[in-house]
This record gives structure tokens, C-alpha cells and sequence, in this order.
């Protein structure tokens, strides 16, 4: 069995974002509070015990804080239930939120070597000493098996793939610690439970949908897929700013080559949309992008969605 929460369902900023007065963000802090969403996270455990994280965004402490199952163990002085942080890329969503859990716990980050290098060349990730916070390399299309705390083995399957995407926006025009070659960059995952066999895949950025990326997941129970954008030119059509979805690494949900059209006959069980962007006109439950979304057979998440397979 495979137990997943979505910690965080927003994209950079969250919703709302926090200088922003779009018409999302305006109803967020208003009249409709259920808009309101922390940046894109989940966690998942095959025993309800023992949980890892897919991203760990700048909103953590706060996902942490109203997570029940991710609160320390009753009576314990000092205890969490989380063995690993397995990162997908190295923007600042998905890597911030590890320095909310320097406070000595054990625990191990898994990720590809070029976010590795990124996280060592930044002094202030030294807060995280490697003495309790193992920092473990992965490798496209190796797949591995992340240890619980004690060493032993957590029952899990990992598999990592490249997806289309770009490295970190903060380091655009600059060297990159790993070197000019850009594989790892952005990961999907495969999850998988390998004594019932269930598995969902995790793809919260991806830039466009290749014949890998469809062979891949036809067929899947579960996926979380890029939701970032509703239309390519969204941010620059409301003056949010002056960056297409492409240009971010990120495939808009809508159009000849979205998510919606492009993984439509992927015969994919259950299709949920994360890495929400507060200029997204999907997140708003009466509008005609929420309709279409939803007839297509896409969720679009509250934090705290529990899904069990």
C-alpha cells in the first residue's frame, strides 16, 4: 500500500503570493480561503510510519505544522517520522524548505549530482550536517531504494527519469557548479511499492510531453503532472510578468500541445495537477478553465489531499 499527501499544490509564491493582487490572490485572502495553497510538495509512506518527501518547498515548516502524520511521535522528545527528501530539481521551490529541518534529525537527501553540487557549493546548506543528513547521489534511470533511519530498507522503489525542463532560473547567464551538460536537471519520478506492486509517477515540471515521458505513464493509477500555467503567454497576458510557461520549463495545461490534450489517451487511472501558478485561472472553481479541467478528468488539489493505493 502507498499512501500519499500533497503537502503543497502552488507554484513559487504560493497562493496567495504574497505581493501580489491578482484576482486569485485578491479572492484568497478574502471570500475564498479554500484558494488558498502552500507551495508544491507531497509526502509519501508504504507503512504510515515512515514518510519521504518529493520536494521540500519554502512553505514546509508550515505543511509540517498541519500534517498530522508527519508530527513527532507521541512522548518522544525529539522524533520525526521523516527518513528522506528526494529532490527533483534545484529551484528554489523544491530545495528552501531543507533548511527548516536542520535541527538534527537524521535524515537523507536524495538527489541527482548536479542539484548535489548546487546544494555544496551554497555555504548555508551547511546547516544540514552530513554527520545526520546523508546526502545521497541518484542517477537517471538507475532505480534505488531509499533506507529508512536505522539503515534497513524501506520496501520502496524510487525510479528517476529526465523529463524536458531548464536548470535553476537563479542561474541563468552564470556557470553552473556540475558543468554545461544539463541531464538531471529536471527528474520525474516512479514510485513504487514492491511488495503490492502499486506506483504512481511524479511530474511537477515538465516542459513538454515526449514519447518517453507517454510510454512511461500510459497505463499509470496516479499521476502528478506540471499545472504550473493554464496558457503559455498567461503571465504576460496579465501583466504578471514577461515570461512565457515555456520559457520557465513549464507545458501549459490548455492548447494543441498542453497536459490536458497531450496525455488525454494515455489511459492514466487518476490525473492531479500540482505546481499551480496564482495566475492560473483553473484554480478558480466556477470559472470555464476549472470546468474544462475537470471534464477532462483532471483534480486539482486542496493541501492535505490524502490518496491511498
Amino acid at each position: 500500500m502507498l499512501r500519499i499527501v500533497v503537502l503543497g499544490a502552488a507554484a513559487g509564491g504560493g497562493v496567495p503570493q504574497w505581493n501580489c493582487g491578482c484576482d486569485v490572490c485578491r479572492k484568497a485572502r478574502s471570500d475564498y480561503p479554500e484558494l488558498q495553497s502552500t507551495q508544491a510538495s507531497i509526502a509519501f509512506s508504504r507503512d504510515g510510519a515512515h514518510w519521504f518527501l518529493v520536494n521540500a518547498s519554502p512553505d514546509l515548516r508550515q505543511q509540517l505544522i498541519a500534517t498530522p502524520q508527519l508530527h513527532p511521535k507521541a512522548g518522544e522528545l525529539r522524533h520525526t517520522p521523516i527518513a528522506g527528501v528526494i529532490l527533483t530539481n534545484s529551484e528554489i521551490d523544491a530545495v528552501t524548505g531543507l533548511l527548516s529541518m536542520r535541527e538534527g534529525s537524521p535524515f537523507a537527501i536524495y538527489a541527482h549530482e548536479r542539484v548535489l553540487s548546487i546544494l555544496k557549493s551554497n555555504s548555508i546548506f551547511n546547516v544540514l550536517s552530513e554527520k545526520n543528513v546523508k546526502r545521497i547521489a541518484i542517477d537517471v534511470d538507475r532505480a534505488f531504494e531509499p533506507a529508512l533511519p536505522d539503515g534497513s530498507p524501506s520496501g520502496i522503489e524510487v525510479l528517476p527519469f529526465e523529463v524536458p525542463g531548464k536548470g535553476a532560473w537563479y542561474l541563468e547567464g552564470k556557470a553552473h557548479p556540475a558543468g554545461a551538460d544539463g541531464v538531471g536537471d529536471t527528474l520525474g519520478l516512479r514510485i513504487a511499492d514492491k511488495a503490492s506492486g502499486k506506483y504512481f509517477y511524479f511530474l511537477a515540471a515538465c516542459a513538454r510531453v515526449t514519447d518517453d515521458v507517454r510510454q512511461r505513464i500510459t497505463g499509470a493509477p496516479l499521476v502528478f503532472f506540471d499545472g504550473t500555467v493554464w496558457r503559455d503567454d498567461e503571465l504576460i497576458v496579465a501583466g504578471l510578468g514577461n515570461k512565457t510557461g515555456q520559457g520557465m520549463g513549464h507545458i501549459a495545461m490548455s492548447g494543441d500541445h498542453g497536459a490536458i490534450e497531450s496525455l488525454a489517451a494515455l489511459d492514466i487511472g487518476r490525473k492531479v495537477f500540482l505546481h499551480i501558478n496564482n495566475s492560473n485561472p483553473a484554480l478558480l472553481g466556477t470559472s470555464a478553465e476549472r470546468k474544462a479541467t475537470e471534464r477532462a478528468g483532471w483534480q486539482i488539489p486542496s493541501d492535505g489531499t490524502e490518496i491511498v493505493l
